[in-house]
């Protein structure tokens, strides 16, 4: 279950706090509803939950506050906006992703995929996908990791009526096999129709915490909808017979032809316009809006709460296991516009949601039968409204099977979140392409020119440029890394923060150097065979001193590569990443020189016999010589810039890790 005590965001200079001494429960077991107009507080209450906002109070998911959890996203499901994800990443490689940061098998992904009804298309990119995919798929996010809890923030936002009713079946199946689910939603008409319990909010404070019947019976208006041709006559009788016989009475004309009666019934509406000859075309009790009779609820007697007699995952379905819940909202059918007058103040009950998935392609189709809400006359409210949760089981949709996550981490969990990250769109793929493109244009290019050292030819790095395109290139992708997670932040659903964990800095500084290395392999390849198909042997020969060569182009290469990762990592910023990169060689650089060729700086001659004779040994393999083209990289000023730049920039990683820990 869900405990929130005393929450309360911090004062905008002077206003008053968007929430204020917030308190409340969400049982396990039931779907709970926060309901407020916007700007009621809502969204600002649930990131003060999850932590993803700076203020008061405190929140217990079963018992412990999120930062307690070791793994939130397996006890929290959170769903705040949009799902996010990078837009040119498929559907199924999204889940994929999100899989192996959850360390879960990748075969739960399709069956996500299955429950949520978006099968056919998981092979479309996120940024094609319409208002109701994206919800079905946030969902799916949401459900990945098999988390007892939902937090969802105004779910059915923007979606048709069948995909309303299929999300909030899918939530009362959550619900019903002891899960707990909080929403956010603005419409009391579907809070009352949908939860068992509704909390309302105005002005970030609580101003009734109720179960759903109650909530239905004193926080909503009944109302007598009426429609007919001649509707502004009708209401100048209503209100001349109300104010006659002294009835509170009032009557609103709605768009078009049609009324909204408050305080009388259909009874009496339909005899007026019978005795007056006025034609209706539809007459029908309903639940309205939140009116100004409405008034505040007295406080009432606490409820008991319903246990989690039965685990999560437990399979239910039998009818007699069926949910208990209540709520006065009923609906009526839309198409019955030639309702008699005669009677018409009977309900009919609420359709259940779909027992199957409904098709991808009749998400955003018309429905044939539009739900509205009634509600029988004040004089004839029943005690106890039926409910549509106490529907047998079997009539819910099904939900994902159980899984078992393996509580221990694993060091490979966050490489293949990695990997999957960095392989499923198409950005690296075509920086790769790009970067060999340039390269051997430039290359042929500064053969044709000539006065280009055959080393700089085969790295197709002009003189006057401060790095070459392929080490442009390593920098991008490792800003990338970093950049994207920023952008489209896939692992901060819960926690609002991209996580700044070592585990997935090594990773990420694994996977770039990867891609560095063959990048600068395949950059050298591919420049050398194009020197050689149009000038000829000659511009392809390689150099005697080509292992020292080597170990420093790939040196500069990684070096580019993780200077990329840890910028993007500490600003933030896939741009500030290759800022970073480019500020080695024009800014570091030039200042390394300054140091090395002052006059008062020691020059490390004969450093190569001083080793030797240090270590008194010969290394297997003649390991001396790879040990001194080491050094001699690292002597170099492109060398002493790059291990400068990056011990800044790990050491400013590790703060910002740290401060964020104690925060």
């Amino acid at each position: 279950m869900i405990q929130a005590f005393g929450l309360t965001s911090n004062s905008r200079k002077d206003l008053r706090p968007a929430v204020d001494d917030v308190s409340f429960e969400a049982p396990a077991g039931r779907v709970t509803a926060l309901l407020g107009d916007p700007g009621a507080g809502k969204t600002t209450a649930l990131r003060l939950m999850l932590e993803l906002q700076q203020g008061r109070g405190i929140t217990y998911f079963r018992g412990r506050p999120l930062h307690r959890i070791a793994h939130p996203s397996r006890e929290v499901g959170v769903l705040l906006g949009d799902v996010p994800g990078h837009p040119g990443r498929t559907v199924r490689g999204h889940l994929r992703m999100l899989c192996a940061a959850a360390g879960v098998s990748a075969r739960r992904a399709d069956e996500i995929l299955e429950v949520v009804g978006l099968v056919s298309l998981r092979d479309e990119r996120l940024g094609t996908l319409s208002r109701g995919m994206d919800r079905r798929l946030g969902l799916a996010c949401a459900l990945l990791p098999d988390p007892h809890t939902l937090v969802l923030d105004e779910p059915a936002d923007g979606l048709s009526a069948r995909e309303s009713n299929w999300l909030y079946g899918m939530l009362r199946a959550h619900a019903a096999q002891g899960g707990t689910v909080l929403v956010t939603t603005p419409e009391p008409k579907e809070a009352a129709r949908t939860a068992d319990r509704v909390v309302t909010l105005e002005r970030g404070s609580v101003v009734a915490d109720q179960e759903a019947a109650e909530f239905a019976r004193t926080r909503l208006r009944p109302r007598v909808a009426v429609r007919s041709p001649h509707a502004v006559r009708l209401a100048a009788v209503l209100t001349k017979e109300a104010r006659t016989a002294h009835r509170s009475v009032e009557v609103v004309m709605e768009s078009g032809n049609r009324l909204s009666v408050y305080g009388s019934t259909c009874a009496d509406v339909g005899e007026t316009a019978f005795r007056h000859g006025v034609l209706v075309l539809k007459l029908a009790d309903e639940v309205g809006d939140m009116g100004p009779g409405a008034g505040a609820t007295p406080p009432q007697e606490p409820q008991p709460e319903r246990t989690d007699s039965e685990p999560r995952n437990a399979t239910a379905t039998a009818p007699e296991t069926a949910n208990e819940a209540t709520t006065g909202a009923a609906t009526t059918d839309e198409a019955t516009a030639d309702t008699s007058i005669a009677d018409t103040s009977t309900t009919e009950p609420m359709p259940a949601p779909p027992d199957t998935t409904p098709p991808a392609g009749d998400s955003e189709a018309p429905t044939d039968h539009k739900p509205t809400d009634s509600h029988n006359s004040p004089a004839e409210a029943p005690t106890n409204p039926p409910s549509p949760s106490s529907r047998p089981l079997e009539a819910l949709p099904t939900l994902p099977p159980a899984i078992s996550v393996h509580p221990a981490p694993s060091p490979l969990r966050p490489l293949r979140y990695e990997l999957r990250r960095a392989t499923g769109i198409s950005t690296g793929f075509v920086t790769g392409a790009v970067v060999l493109v340039v390269s051997a244009l430039t290359a042929v290019v500064l053969a044709r020119i000539g006065h280009t050292p055959q080393a700089r030819l085969f790295a197709a790095w002009p003189q006057q440029l401060p790095l070459p395109p392929a080490a442009l290139g390593a920098g991008l992708l490792g800003a990338l890394a970093f950049g994207d997670e920023f952008r489209y932040p896939a692992l901060a659903a819960d926690r609002g923060t991209v996580p700044r964990r070592l585990g997935l800095l090594t990773a990420k500084l694994l996977v770039a150097a990867a891609t560095a290395l063959a990048l600068a392999v395949l950059t050298v390849g591919c420049d050398i065979e194009v020197l050689y198909l149009i000038y000829g042997r000659e511009l392809a020969q390689v150099p005697g001193d080509w292992l020292s060569l080597s170990a420093s182009w790939l040196g500069l290469m990684v070096g580019c590569a993780w200077a990329g990762v840890l910028a993007a990592g500490v600003f933030r910023s896939t741009t500030a990443g290759l800022a970073a990169v480019l500020a080695v060689p024009i800014v570091v650089v030039p200042l390394v020189q300054k140091v090395v060729e002052g006059s008062s700086v020691r020059t490390a001659a004969g450093l190569p016999m001083r080793m030797r004779q240090v270590f008194l040994l010969q290394w297997p393999f003649g390991g001396e010589r790879y040990l001194e083209a080491v050094a001699r990289v690292v002597a170099q000023p492109v060398g002493s810039a790059l291990t400068l730049s990056l011990s800044a920039l790990l050491c400013a990683y590790l703060f910002t890790n740290l401060r964020s820990r104690v925060r």
